[in-house]
């Protein structure tokens, strides 16, 4: 498939309580690699794969969450023609200047109908991931902790989310790829997006309150990796909300846990591919315990409600 828009997640930053305890955890147990710290003391990281200089980026607050998430477009081009047609759209949008982040070139900021705070951008240094382009190894193997292959989606909670997808799909390309109906049968609770061939880059879920983070993902290359982070986190004593288990929405494997600010993440793997052609998913009220746990088959009130 060409992807010639939107590419993929590109940066999420998050907010956390003490930058000291958050940036081991980050290194020890997730097995990021800091690459940089601002005049604000932000804190930067990138996973082991990852080529663009960071993906994640911390930022010490009074309170966990999300202050906003990041795609990557194709070039500056692409970014210019994106802005315009958010501005035809009726979207107000800010273009924050090169540098505001580390290594990052302008970013056009947005707030989409949920009222979360949406980015795009389109350079970033390439620091590379350790093996280089020419001849390379398959991997480094000195890391420490889960060492992650990329920062994957994120899990947005809000009110509007069908104004949110509408503005997803009719102005950066997104597709539909799976979603939960209400018991009245009509009303999404739930919809996975994707602007590339994954099951999805970005999860929305109805909910009475706005701007809220459920969690971000990061991406493991098997289930046996997967249960790798399972002992890593319970070595490190990591709270551990859900998992080691698999969904039937997306059809990946999965762990949810929790930073030591409260900020959910979730390491994951498999899924399938998705193209534009496909059919989207429809999931019943009365089969969504299946759907989000699929062993399980029933549905958690903690996971559905705890937010940041």
């Amino acid at each position: 498939m060409a992807m010639t828009g939107v590419l993929r997640p590109g940066h999420a930053q998050l907010r956390v309580l003490d930058m000291d305890e958050s940036v081991k955890f980050y290194t020890d147990v997730m097995g990021l690699v800091e690459t940089g710290r601002d005049a604000s003391g932000r804190v930067y990281f990138k996973t082991r794969a990852e080529r663009d200089h960071n993906s994640i980026v911390l930022r010490q607050a009074d309170r966990a969450g999300l202050d906003f998430f990041g795609y990557k477009v194709l070039n500056k081009a692409t970014l210019d023609d994106l802005e315009a047609k958010l501005k035809a759209y009726g979207v107000t949008t800010e273009r924050m200047p090169a540098g505001e982040m580390l290594e990052t070139g302008e970013r056009v900021r947005f707030q989409i109908p949920t009222g979360h705070t949406i980015e795009l951008f389109a350079e970033k240094t390439d620091v590379g991931n350790g093996i280089g382009y020419n001849d390379p190894e398959v991997d480094v193997v000195d890391g420490k902790g889960i060492r992650p292959i990329r920062m994957d989606h994120a899990l947005l909670y809000g009110g509007d989310i069908d104004g949110a997808r509408k503005l997803f799909e009719e102005v950066l390309g997104f597709n539909l790829v799976e979603r939960v109906k209400l018991e009245d049968g009509a009303t999404d609770l739930a919809i996975w997006l994707t602007c590339s061939a994954k099951a999805h880059d970005l999860a929305m879920v109805r909910h009475s309150e706005d701007n809220k983070l459920h969690h971000v993902a990061f991406q493991l290359a098997s289930w046996e990796q997967v249960l790798r982070a399972a002992d890593i986190m319970s070595i490190n004593r990591v709270s551990i909300d859900i998992g080691p288990t698999r969904h039937g929405i997306t059809q990946g494997t999965t762990i949810y846990f929790f930073d030591p600010s409260g900020n959910r993440l979730e390491t994951f793997c498999g899924g399938y591919d998705h193209y534009p052609d496909n059919h989207p998913i429809t999931w019943s009220w009365e089969h969504v315990g299946r759907g989000i746990f699929y062993h399980d088959r029933k549905l958690n009130p903690a996971f559905l409600s705890v937010l940041t």
